[in-house]
């Protein structure tokens, strides 16, 4: 029997290990961030067709990648907020953090996200418009240095030097609402 479900997971990735990395590359920034997803697609199939068999494996197979790039992608969002406020920051920004990731909707999270984004967009407003454009491309669209660079014919490390930029005067301006809400 044991015999039996390797030969499966073996078939199965043969049979669809090209076209779900495909998928998976498609949706996500680089092809490490892609390896790794399609890893835990193949781990967690394992894990599955140890316990119960898989009734539609390419749908099921699909189901669970998407749900990885889901993942992925909520733990970026999750970082970009790390990189506005830093992470040397004092022990009162897991707080804020607290706030601002919140999911249940009351008044005040609901106040606390809206101006946030109010104060990212105005701050986005006051960059040079190479550095806005590379943040909002990297950072809001999810689209990678090499993506950005290949669109616009600028270079890969000037793209970085740009959105560093803009990150650290993002930084200092959430700086300024984070100590606001703190203190009052």
């Amino acid at each position: 029997m044991p015999e039996e479900k390797d030969n499966y997971i073996i078939d199965t990735i043969k049979a669809y290990g090209k076209s779900l990395m495909g998928f998976i590359r498609k949706r996500v920034s680089n092809d490490a961030d892609a390896e790794d997803i399609l890893q835990d697609v193949w781990y967690q199939l394992s894990n599955v067709v140890n316990a119960e068999p898989i009734e539609q494996t390419g749908a099921w197979l699909y189901r669970v990648a998407k749900n990885k790039i889901l993942d992925k992608h909520k733990k970026h969002r999750e970082s970009l907020f790390d990189d506005f406020l830093g992470e040397d920051e004092e022990e009162g920004q897991s707080n804020f953090m607290e706030l601002l990731m919140v999911e249940e909707t009351t008044p005040e999270s609901t106040y606390l996200r809206n101006l946030f984004w109010e104060q990212l967009f105005i701050a986005l407003d006051e960059l040079p418009d190479e550095q806005k454009q590379v943040f909002i491309w990297h950072e809001l669209e999810d689209l990678s240095f090499d993506d950005i660079s290949e669109k616009t014919g600028v270079k890969f490390n000037t793209l970085v030097s740009r959105k560093r930029y803009a990150v650290l005067h993002l930084r200092s301006r959430l700086k300024q609402l984070y100590a606001e809400i703190l203190a009052g």
